[in-house]
């Protein structure tokens, strides 16, 4: 294999990984719970997921990514404009809900109220500052700083959260949460 070849090869299994957000408090989840991946895209999270034996519904508008999904066991997948169409989600609840890279305001009380009981909230996106590092970069798709603890603030537990500058897997400005709906003085904290 040449150096380029490998190259493309290391880009690719980075690409296919979870994030480390996501694959830390994936371990909250009930197991064999149902997940939503929210703007799932071609599915990294979907498939990581759903290979640890969760229920997993993918949704995106982009019907061609979705189609990367067919025939994976314990996945189904859902095309819809979640932000020029109506929610697809109205009287559903998942064990938990999983979005990356991706921010529609309107959403966000939606979001919270699909929760189930004891589900996990596991959000990751880029916030204010990233315009100077690259994209996204228009305030719009950016999140104010900590955004999203107002936006759980008195629905759900916040688990952990964070904020700022990192460098892997490519220099960004990140804010990021898990919160649980309910109470938590049982709740198993990963690497606890």
């Amino acid at each position: 294999m040449n150096v380029e070849q490998h190259t493309i090869d290391r880009i690719l299994h980075r690409l296919a990984e979870p994030s480390a957000w996501v694959s830390r408090f994936s371990q909250l989840i009930a197991p064999g719970g149902s997940v939503l991946d929210l703007a799932s895209g071609q599915g990294r999270h979907v498939r990581w997921l759903a290979g640890r034996g969760f229920r997993v519904e993918a949704v995106d508008r982009d019907a061609e990514a979705l189609a990367t999904l067919a025939g994976l066991d314990g996945v189904l997948t859902r095309v819809a404009d979640l932000e020029e169409g109506p929610w697809p989600y109205y009287g559903r609840a998942f064990d938990a809900i999983v979005v990356t890279n991706y921010l529609h305001r309107p959403l966000l009380p939606q979001i919270v109220n699909c929760l189930e009981t004891g589900g996990v909230l596991i959000y990751e996106t880029f916030m204010s500052g990233n315009e100077r590092l690259g994209k996204p970069s228009s305030p719009a798709f950016l999140l104010r700083s900590g955004e999203l603890l107002e936006a759980v603030r008195n629905r759900l537990t916040v688990v952990a959260f964070e904020q700022g500058r990192v460098d892997t897997p490519k220099a960004a400005v990140i804010q990021r949460i898990c919160a649980v709906k309910g109470a938590t003085a049982e709740l198993a904290l990963p690497g606890g």
